[in-house]
Parts: structure tokens; C-alpha cells; sequence
């Protein structure tokens, strides 16, 4: 499988009823447990195949947060991975103060990663999506290493 057959057969965020995992050495970088494209979680080790698709625990809340994120984008991926990217990009600024900037100050990730142990934070939310990552895109990159590092 490759990106651009993800890219056009993916369904749309609204439409993933259940995301499945797969392991993978290519789609999944190192340093990183998971990460979700398109509606399907990549990870590098099978032990965590199996408990994503067993639908336990933090990383499967963590993963599927990110769905929900990609509804709040218009229900689109190709929008949320270009809001990621420009997130992501401005952040990387940051890489002398603090190292990974550009993924520990994005705010998809502080979302997440702060509600990733809550397993009934989606309960909230409908089919609008995630939208707790705008508050913390509303707020400059120096706040939001000071809230990250308060964490």
C-alpha cells in the first residue's frame, strides 16, 4: 500500500467507523509509537497492533483524537495534514529551547496528548470533531511551552 492509494481510497474522517492497525517500518518513523494516515494507525511493533485493534487503551484514545481532529477540518484529511504541516513548521522555531518542537508545541499533538488518557473525551464531541486544538493554535509559541512544560 502506498500513500497516494491511502490518499485515494481513504474514506473521509466522518465516514471511519473503526480505525484498524498495521505494522509498518516505512509509514511509522522511529522515536514515534503510532502515527495515523488516513484513517489507519501504523505502528512499528506488533504488540501494539494488536492492542490498538483489541480497542485498548491510550494510544488507540490518542490516535482516534486525531480523527476527530480531521472532522473539525472541514472532514478532511488532505486540510488537517496541511494544518499540521503549517503548525508544525512554525513550531520547529522553537527546536534551540526544546527538542521535537515541532511536534511536542503543535497543537493537534498538546490535544491529544492531553486528553489521550481520558477515554470518555470524544463523548463530547458528535460528528463536528475535536476542537480543543484551536485553543492552543490561538496561543503563541511561547505559551505554549510554558503550558507544556506545567504539564
Amino acid at each position: 500500500m502506498n500513500i497516494f492509494q491511502l490518499l485515494i481510497f481513504s474514506p473521509r474522517p466522518a465516514s471511519v467507523k473503526r480505525m484498524l492497525a498495521v505494522r509498518s517500518d516505512f509509514f511509522c518513523p522511529k522515536g514515534y509509537e503510532a502515527i495515523t494516515l488516513f484513517g489507519t494507525v501504523f505502528t512499528r511493533a506488533q504488540n501494539l497492533v494488536d492492542l490498538i485493534n483489541d480497542r485498548y487503551g491510550a494510544l488507540l484514545n490518542h490516535e482516534q483524537i486525531h480523527l476527530r481532529q480531521a472532522q473539525s477540518c472541514h472532514n478532511s484529511w488532505i486540510l488537517f495534514y496541511i494544518r499540521y504541516g503549517w503548525y508544525w513548521l512554525r513550531a520547529c522555531r522553537m527546536r534551540k529551547k526544546m527538542k521535537n518542537s515541532g511536534y511536542w508545541l503543535n497543537p493537534f499533538e498538546m490535544e491529544a496528548y492531553k486528553n489521550d488518557h481520558d477515554l470518555h473525551y470524544l463523548d463530547q464531541f458528535g460528528q463536528k470533531g475535536a476542537t480543543g486544538w484551536r485553543k492552543y493554535a490561538k496561543m503563541s509559541l511561547e505559551e505554549r511551552m510554558q503550558f507544556y512544560r506545567r504539564r
